[in-house]
């Protein structure tokens, strides 16, 4: 955006308040435009401001930030950046915020936090601005988790295996595209960019929602049809080779494109290790992690799927594969899962529709 951010901060911590505002301001496109210490007063703030982008805490007094969420995304939908603990409960409340439309969230350090918070400066900063361009849809009613697909007999093979990278807007586009695959799926690594807190709720949440097993990788683990590993956050997820086997590698914790897990470490070690065999997915996420590995798929003769523009919530890494020549098939969130089934089929059994 070539104007200024305008930001609205709602907070019940005085001392976050500050924190938040000093940091956001420090950049030379972001105007933090008001603050308030509770959902009462940020509503009326809304009205005044037209806030650009809300960072909005969980636990506050006279309204719980998901409730005002919810009446934000149904009322008058803007782009929200949640503030969440880095507890258990934080997490929950993090995924329901994003269920409810947030566009992304910031894990809120519980020790330190005038310390803790300046080490998360980059990433606040970023995450704003990548909200304040994201697509931002009115709530939807609420409407029961889709049925799990039946097990088909389509992928009895370890050949075959799906990597897939996402970031902002990646909790939801995951879910969507992993309820949509049959039990016996081929198998999945996945890196979402996630506080290293949050992923193992989120591989929990997604195992109840999916017919395939899905689980946090810790490293070792032969990689199976119907199973999805998840990148831990914080560690770098890698596909290594073990004789006929593929296996998870979780080590290093170095930032890598910016991000740790990153994208980029996941689909190199697909295109060195599996090559023609690997099919690579990137979706919604801001930045470009992904864009180089998934080039590297493609030119070690795998496949390669990435989501269009108009779906994804965050049309960043996406946009820097189309750029870079790295997508061979650009399609809807809602054809992804679809279309990695019937590249996985292209060995000779017929394709699939779901």
């Amino acid at each position: 955006m070539s104007r200024e951010i305008k930001v609205l901060i709602v907070d019940d911590s005085a001392l976050v308040r500050q924190m938040l505002t000093e940091m956001l301001s420090s950049d030379p496109a972001i105007n933090v435009v008001g603050t308030a210490s509770d959902p009462i007063f940020a509503r009326k703030l809304i009205k005044e401001l037209n806030p650009d982008v809300v960072t909005l805490d969980v636990e506050m007094p006279r309204m719980d930030g998901l409730h005002f969420l919810e009446k934000i995304m149904t009322l008058r939908p803007m782009p929200v950046v949640m503030v969440s603990s880095l507890t258990q409960k934080g997490a929950d409340a993090a995924f329901r915020a994003l269920e409810l439309g947030a566009v992304d969230i910031v894990g809120k350090p519980t020790l330190d936090l005038k310390d803790s918070f300046q080490h998360l400066r980059s990433e606040i900063t970023a995450k704003v601005k990548a909200a304040a361009s994201a697509r931002v849809r009115a709530r939807r009613s609420h409407t029961p988790p889709q049925t799990a697909r039946p097990v088909s007999s389509h992928y009895k093979t370890t050949e075959r295996v799906v990597c897939i990278g996402a970031s902002t807007g990646g909790v939801e586009a995951l879910a969507q595209v992993l309820r949509s695959l049959p039990g016996d799926a081929p198998a999945i690594a996945i890196t979402q960019h996630m506080p290293q807190s949050f992923t193992p709720k989120f591989a929990a949440r997604l195992n109840r929602m999916c017919a395939i097993r899905i689980a946090e990788a810790h490293g070792g683990e032969r990689m199976l049809p119907g199973h999805a590993y998840l990148a831990p956050g914080g560690t770098h997820l890698s596909i290594q080779r073990s004789g006929a086997n593929y296996v998870c590698k979780v080590d290093g914790n170095t930032l890598v494109s910016g991000h740790c897990p990153s994208v980029d470490v996941l689909f190199r070690s697909a295109a060195e290790n599996i090559g023609v065999n690997a099919v690579g997915v990137l979706l919604t996420g801001m930045g470009r992690d992904g864009a180089e590995g998934l080039k590297a798929i493609r030119d070690a003769g795998g496949n390669t799927i990435g989501q269009d523009e108009a779906t994804c919530i965050v049309y960043g890494m996406p946009r820097a594969a189309q750029e870079l020549g790295a997508v061979e098939r650009q399609v809807p969130l809602g054809e992804v899962a679809e279309t990695l089934l019937n590249e996985c089929a292209k060995d000779g059994r017929q394709a699939v529709r779901i």
